[in-house]
């Protein structure tokens, strides 16, 4: 069966424009295709289930109003925006989502003209979508900016900002609010629908635009009406904060029905100024495994629908994210004073048994980084021995919080930075490519980077027991399969390790890259150092290295600029010691998505990789040398 027959709908479709003279009723029959298509794909490629099942009706009919591309539509996040891809022209190419190469799992502007904004991170829409409409209006274009956001990513403060900002302009933007908390489904129901449509339609629009000018005349009778419209319309919908705030508030809508909302957006269209409309969808739409456990299928690898996801197998060694979460819950058995913070990400950062065995020891803030980590802060300030368990790339976004509220006054914070590293298929808006590099400056600050999965508990119990801020940075993943052992031994701080010792060159890894640095000093007969610490460094660990051996190379899954490898040529040169050097570590550029392998490869740190950029910097005949073979000793791990 070709996929015109199963799906002849979507198959007529080429662009936004193929829908816009369409019937609701075809529109209707299209949502049901392709929610089908849609879970027949995403389980295949893996990638975003549940909210993408849940937007399918918003997206089509945000499409068959809106003029897209020349109006904008700006996604929060992105992990919503399969269906906009399917109707933008790359339904066929979605067999290759985030695969290396094929398209992103994101809107990314030079993918399609469709992408206006590129995201990844959340509660970034309304600030993008108010300075599309407010270049729009100074270069006197009339266009629509739309922001679909979801209603987690309106925990964040800069969701609310863009808001305030967007009342005070009276710019001509739509942020549609993407409900999908069941709590609040109880309030859409025909009375709602109609109240939703007549408050947006023209008359209602027209007689209050009119009693503006009429009360304009009459500051204090205008006032009083304009008080009487909120209160009226707070008694039946939660209008009155984003009214306060100066932008139209309508809803909330039923976001499956698009004969409503095909409706409701038709009548915003004839609008201006700011609008919110409250949308409310169900994740998971269509799917009923999906629809009881969202959060299961939110972010899926391939699996089989008929199934669904099975539960793990058990067995073999622990996710670095794993080795987290049981140090979390032992750490705590051992210590009363220890809590743990997450910005919303508590299944993602392993500390599902924690939550249940230490809730009142534990705070999920919302998509709310900054007071993360000022609230740990004050968490330590009286005492308390605060854990952040915290995505590299999400760390970024608390960079003034860490500086500021945590290293500047010395406070015991430890940070479990996961996704350190190459990520894969989330691509850059996720790669931890930079953490050791914006940590690395900060005073006071103890940075850990561990080459296996025992290496990562004892550095966890090392920072814990830190009277100063910490950071253990992990990668995505398992690692080599060393299981930790019980207990909560520490490590002495800033100490390296030397792995293998050889002659001729020394390979200094940092981290998971250690792996690789042995076969590469197996091959190159080269000294392997597990440096362990990035800060602080074990200086006297690297001065030796470099009076012993003709070659340093440095190796990290961290950019270049600014990494351990800078740390290292920092030291030398503060000793006045003159040797060569080879940083290896991510590029100066962002990676695309694929897997963390293709990824490894493309950055030259593979086995391969490496042992070629080390042979090329020896030269022709030392490399002879090194081929030849150097006796030399392996060192048991400390």
């Amino acid at each position: 069966m070709t996929q015109t027959d199963s799906y002849p709908l979507l198959s007529r479709i080429h662009s936004p424009e193929d829908i816009r003279g369409w019937s609701t009723d075809e529109l209707s029959s299209l949502a049901e295709e392709m929610r089908a298509f849609l879970l027949e794909s995403v389980s295949r490629t893996g990638g975003h289930l549940a909210a993408n099942l849940g937007t399918v009706e918003l997206t089509i009919a945000l499409h068959h109003v809106f003029n897209t591309p020349e109006d904008r539509l700006v996604w929060d996040v992105g992990h919503q925006s399969y269906p906009h891809k399917i109707l933008s022209g790359r339904r066929d190419a979605m067999k290759s989502l985030r695969q290396k190469g094929g398209l992103a799992g994101f809107p990314k502007r030079d993918e399609s003209c469709f992408d206006c904004f590129g995201v990844g991170h959340s509660s970034t829409s309304i600030s993008a979508a108010l300075g599309m409409a407010l270049g729009a209006r100074q270069q006197g274009e009339r266009r629509k900016s739309v922001a679909i956001i979801g209603d987690g990513a309106m925990t964040a403060g800069m969701a609310f900002e863009a808001l305030n900002h967007a009342g005070d302009e009276k710019a001509d933007l739509v942020v549609v609010l993407n409900d999908n908390n069941m709590s609040i489904s109880a309030n859409v129901g025909a009375l709602n629908r109609h109240l939703a449509s007549l408050l947006s339609g023209p008359m209602y629009s027209s007689m209050r635009e009119g009693s503006k000018r009429v009360l304009n005349h009459m500051p204090p009778m205008r006032e009083f009406m304009r008080r009487a419209e909120e209160h009226v319309k707070g008694m039946i919908v939660p209008s009155t904060l984003f009214e306060e705030l100066g932008l139209n508030y309508f809803g909330p809508v039923d976001g499956h029905d698009v004969n409503g909302l095909v409706k409701m957006l038709r009548n915003i269209y004839t609008m201006e100024g700011p609008i919110l409309l409250h949308v409310v969808t169900h994740k998971g739409r269509g799917y009923a495994p999906a629809e009881e456990d969202p959060c299961t299928y939110h972010g899926v690898g391939s699996f089989d629908p008929n199934q669904g996801i099975q539960g793990g197998k058990g067995g073999g060694s622990p996710t670095y994210t794993q080795v987290f979460g049981q140090w979390l819950c032992d750490q705590a058995e051992a210590d009363e004073r220890m809590v743990a913070i997450t910005p919303a990400m508590s299944e993602g950062s392993g500390m599902t048994a924690y939550v249940e065995r230490f809730p009142d020891r534990y705070h999920d803030v919302g998509i709310a980084e900054q007071h993360a980590i000022t609230l740990a802060a004050g968490m330590a300030c009286e005492g308390v021995k605060p854990v952040v368990a915290i995505y590299s790339s999400f760390l970024q976004r608390g960079y003034d919080q860490l500086i500021h509220d945590v290293a500047l006054q010395n406070l015991p914070v430890l940070f479990a930075v996961d996704r350190a590293g190459v990520v894969g298929p989330d691509g850059p808006t996720h790669a931890g490519s930079f953490d050791i590099s914006f940590l690395r400056c900060i005073p006071n600050m103890v940075i850990m980077a561990p080459a296996d999965e025992n290496e990562c508990r004892r550095m966890l119990s090392t920072g814990f027991l830190l009277d100063q801020p910490a950071a253990v940075r992990y990668p995505r993943g398992k690692g080599p399969g060393v299981l930790p052992e019980a207990g909560l031994i520490p490590l002495p701080v800033g100490q390296a390790e030397v792995r293998r010792r050889g002659k001729g060159v020394a390979i200094l890894a940092f981290g998971t890259p250690l792996a690789q640095a042995l076969d590469v000093g197996e091959r190159l007969g080269a000294t392997v150092i597990n440096m362990r610490f990035v800060k602080p460094l074990d200086e006297q660990r690297v001065l030796e290295a470099a009076r012993e051996h003709d070659l340093l190379v440095t190796v990290e899954d961290n950019v270049v600029a600014g990494g351990a490898g800078s740390a290292v040529a920092e030291c030398l040169a503060s000793h006045d010691i003159a040797v060569r050097l080879l940083h290896l570590g991510l590029p100066d550029r962002f990676q695309s998505h694929g897997t963390r392998e293709e990824l490894l490869t493309d950055a030259g740190l593979d086995t391969d990789s490496i042992e070629s950029a080390i042979r090329k910097r020896l030269g022709p005949q030392a490399c002879a040398g090194a081929a030849g073979g150097v006796i030399s000793e392996q060192i048991g791990q400390v």
